[in-house]
């Protein structure tokens, strides 16, 4: 059985938790240590103690926030799997629906932040290039076999920038009207033709 967690790595997780959250909502640049620790309930004179840099905060809580992304996706995809859907119209539906459009703090690290990453210092530059190979195996998992390679790349790339631009046009008729389309075109050009009597 394992042990429960130290109170200092509950406080560790806390504040990790804090900045993942805030990462997607507002970006690399709208994270300040001190304010991720009032954010925490914490004091700012404790962040040492658990990060040795921001930056170091920063490629934790993309990890963070890449793996609660990614677990609420899959449990997503299992809902639309048990309804009868294929892996890859789980997927398209979950990433592109109007859920995700309205609520970047919870949602894909990768499209909430990918314009930013490659100014991020090395560590975190890192994590997000983790996140996006993270991105692209899902992608890979759910095309069909005899996809081409390279499509994975390219479908998880469809996923990222038309979610981007959905919302840039707002969470709105028209942002949503975009995701409706980017899902349309994905499956009707990847999705396989599933057998006549099921």
């Amino acid at each position: 059985m394992d042990a429960a967690p130290s109170r200092k790595q509950l406080t560790h997780d806390r504040i990790v938790d804090t900045a993942a959250r805030a990462l997607r909502s507002t970006g690399f640049h709208g994270i300040g240590v001190a304010d991720i620790m009032k954010k925490a309930g914490l004091t700012h004179g404790g962040f040492y103690a658990h990060f040795a840099s921001r930056d170091a905060l920063l490629a934790e809580a993309l990890e963070h926030a890449g793996e609660d992304s990614r677990a609420r996706l899959h449990k997503s995809m299992a809902a639309g799997e048990s309804k009868g859907h294929s892996r890859l119209r789980a997927l398209v539906d979950n990433y592109l629906s109007d859920r995700h459009l309205a609520s970047p703090e919870s949602g894909c690290p990768v499209a909430a932040l990918a314009s930013e990453m490659p100014r991020q210092a090395d560590a975190v530059r890192d994590a997000a290039a983790a996140r996006v190979r993270s991105l692209i195996a899902l992608v890979e998992s759910v095309l069909p076999a005899d996809a081409p390679a390279g499509t994975a790349a390219i479908v998880a790339s469809q996923l990222v920038g038309s979610l981007q631009v959905a919302r840039m046009l707002g969470d709105n008729a028209q942002g949503r009207r975009h995701l409706a389309a980017a899902r349309q075109f994905l499956l009707e050009r990847f999705e396989s033709p599933r057998p006549a009597g099921r």
